[in-house]
């Protein structure tokens, strides 16, 4: 019996860059979470944000934030991991000889950024919908942050996946980069992930990965779906990603649905 289900935002239960999650998928969430099943919202998305996204049923869930760098239960604190501030500032310095890629802070309750491009203020503002601290130099910005992140508006994807091994070349193993959606390469430690804040709820509520259903598309959920006992990976997964999966699926939202058929 299914007890428990995590899934990816972006790409799974969001499409082609929607930033709402559809009546559908709302409905769904909240049958389950009526008839005992826990959901899990498992994103690289900050905390706040998450909690928009499913308004109505916002206390009715749990999150993963920040790719697993944050996990919240009844708006408790469960699992929290702090970046290295020298860290940070070299990754700050690198990115910022490459122009068409703006950086994006965490901290626990915002996202901090610069005000230089108005596009990107745009998307993470007003697109997005973050709460967020703009400011003139993020060099300068004051932690504890758990999460650091970059974006590009302009270039195509192949352009983001050569950076991301450029990236990956400069600092692993201190840090791993990822894709996360398909505008944002995020930099998680390694040893925290969704798969490890997947973990830290099942042994939260004592459920078994036998009684556990994940679901997402991108390389920043690979342990996710490799710590469920059954998995999905969406239709246009980034490549590779469904070879972690036990299955695919074309919708998020079908799987939900089976999930409650067998439950009626």
């Amino acid at each position: 019996m299914i007890k428990l289900i995590a899934s990816d935002l972006d790409g799974t239960l969001l499409h082609g860059g929607e930033q709402s999650l559809s009546p559908r998928v709302l409905d769904l969430v909240h049958r389950l979470t009526e008839r005992g099943v826990r959901f899990i919202a498992a994103s690289g998305r900050q905390y706040d944000n998450e909690r928009r996204l499913f308004q109505g049923i916002e206390n009715d869930i749990s999150y993963i934030a920040e790719n697993g760098a944050l996990c919240v239960h009844n708006g408790e604190v469960i699992f929290r991991s702090l970046l290295s501030e020298d860290l940070i500032r070299r990754i700050i310095a690198e990115i910022r000889k490459a122009p068409d890629f703006d950086i994006l802070l965490s901290r626990e309750n915002c996202s901090v950024i610069e005000g230089h491009n108005p596009a990107f203020v745009n998307h993470i503002c007003n697109v997005m919908g973050n709460t967020t601290e703009i400011i003139d130099d993020i060099a300068k910005a004051k932690g504890p942050f758990i999460k650091i992140a970059v974006c590009n508006l302009t270039d195509s994807q192949q352009v983001i996946l050569e950076y991301l091994k450029h990236l990956t070349d400069l600092f692993s193993p201190e840090i791993r980069a990822v894709t996360s959606g398909n505008i944002w390469i995020d930099f998680i430690p390694p040893n925290v992930n969704k798969g490890t804040a997947l973990q830290t709820f099942l042994d939260y509520f004592h459920i078994s990965a036998e009684e556990c259903i994940s679901m997402g598309d991108q390389y920043n959920d690979i342990e996710m779906l490799e710590t469920a006992g059954t998995s999905y990976a969406v239709s246009g997964s980034a490549p590779g990603v469904s070879d972690h999966a036990s299955h695919t699926t074309a919708f998020a939202e079908d799987v939900l649905e089976e999930v409650l058929r067998t439950m009626e």
